[in-house]
């Protein structure tokens, strides 16, 4: 007895497979190289915005030199046709006060309650001259008043 082969079957051709993750990777990479292009359009833009902003900037400071050099102005000499003369002031002369040495109370220190009417008595002032004293001698000896 001789044994039957059975049939041969064919041999199974694999279907070529198509995941989602091959499919979603292409279109990212779509994406991505269109972000990329836009980009660099946008780049591209700017520059050439800042190039001619750059180009009419120059083009304004040639302008504004050529048109602001600076010239001499007249100036209105009005007085010119009457010379000045000076005058002797009507006014009376400012009489000198004499200084007030004496501190207010509430502007000393506390520690430093001594005035300066208590260090320098009227002994110690009366020989020495005011200023008011000294400008009225000035004025008679001058025969101004």
């Amino acid at each position: 007895m001789c044994l039957i082969k059975p049939p041969v079957k064919k041999n199974t051709i694999p279907i070529d497979l198509k995941l989602h993750n091959d499919i979603r990777a292409m279109e990212r990479a779509r994406f991505a190289h269109q972000v990329a292009e836009k980009r660099r359009l946008i780049k591209q833009y700017k520059m050439e915005r800042e190039r001619q902003q750059k180009l009419e900037e120059q083009e304004e400071i040639k302008r504004l030199r050529k048109e602001l050099i600076p010239k001499a102005q007249l100036m209105p000499m009005p007085y010119f046709d009457r010379p000045f003369v000076p005058r002797r002031s009507k006014k009376q002369p400012t009489v000198p006060r004499e200084p007030k040495f004496c501190i207010p109370r509430h502007k000393t220190i506390r520690c430093c309650r001594m005035s300066c009417n208590d260090m320098s008595g009227p002994s110690q002032l009366q020989h020495l001259p005011s200023s008011v004293e000294k400008t009225e001698a000035l004025y008679k000896n001058r025969g101004l008043q």
